[in-house]
């Protein structure tokens, strides 16, 4: 006998379980198993179906359309974002446990599983500042003229992060989004602003490890990081599927692991997910 996947009706999300019945998680298992590879990627098919009840299900709340309704519904979306956090840091802790690489599909699903995070978060007031928040001048209605650069918060702490800003030329510095840069400016080297957001979230992935770094602010770091990435590589306005540009596959690893590390840092203050950093 083999594990199982354990999902009773009605529940959001799923949970591994041995042959016994008693349950485990992903890396756990992965650990004991003589076929990690087919473990790891049933989990992911298996987060994929969840993906699907939960757009049905949430999708109007997800979109913006609406606020949640009332308690209950409260209480579901934080369940959601709980439940897909766990389901993305345990396939994440099992590549690495396994020794294997995160695929385009895999980078596909964890990312929509992240965006769902997040935008279940933003309603029940869970998600910190984004960086330079209070620091940036208000946008006036009309275009804007200047240049867009990835800005640091400080660059002595890494794990803080940075995001796009415009800098006009009398020094005034407007908010900027990566969709924004590939989608609605002129003059932009698009693969040039790619490879500076891939390189900016991988350097606050990579710096949220330092024993210096503020659990909160990698949060806050990785999480704008990731969503404005995320956000700019939907398959359509209206879509939540992450797409990945010809010759961008290898972001897929980069993506997964930007999940984690937001999880991570995450289950230091969240009731929710301590035990899985």
């Amino acid at each position: 006998m083999r594990p199982r996947i354990v999902q009773a009706d009605g529940q959001i999300g799923f949970f591994w379980a041995r042959p016994s019945g008693a349950p485990a998680s992903l890396p756990a298992l992965v650990a004991d198993d003589d076929e990690p590879d087919r473990l790891v990627a049933t989990h992911l098919e298996a987060l994929d179906d969840a993906l699907i009840i939960a757009a049905q299900r949430f999708g109007e709340i997800l979109g913006g359309g609406r606020s949640p309704a009332g308690a209950a519904e409260r209480d579901d979306l934080l369940e959601l974002h709980r439940t897909l956090d766990r389901l993305c840091f345990e396939y994440a802790a099992a590549l690495e446990k396994a020794g294997l690489v995160a695929d385009v599909r895999a980078g596909k699903i964890i990312g929509t599983a992240a965006l769902f995070s997040i935008r279940a978060r933003q309603p029940l007031g869970l998600l910190g500042p984004a960086p330079l928040d209070g620091e940036l001048d208000d946008p006036a209605i009309g275009v804007i003229g200047g240049f867009g650069e990835m800005d640091q918060v400080d660059p002595d702490k890494p794990w803080k992060g940075g995001r796009w800003v415009v800098r006009t030329e009398a020094g005034q510095r407007f908010p900027l989004t990566l969709s924004m840069l590939l989608f609605d400016s002129s003059g932009v080297n698009k693969e040039g602003a790619r490879a500076e957001h891939r390189d900016a979230l991988r350097s606050v992935v990579s710096a949220a490890r330092s024993p210096e770094a503020d659990p909160l602010a990698v949060t806050c770091a990785v999480d704008w990081l990731l969503y404005d990435w995320l956000m700019a590589h939907r398959d359509g306005p209206d879509s939540a599927e992450i797409v990945f540009p010809k010759g961008h596959e290898g972001d897929a690893a980069l993506v997964v692991s930007a999940a984690a590390a937001s999880i991570g840092a995450r289950a230091t203050f969240d009731p929710g997910l301590v035990g899985l950093g």
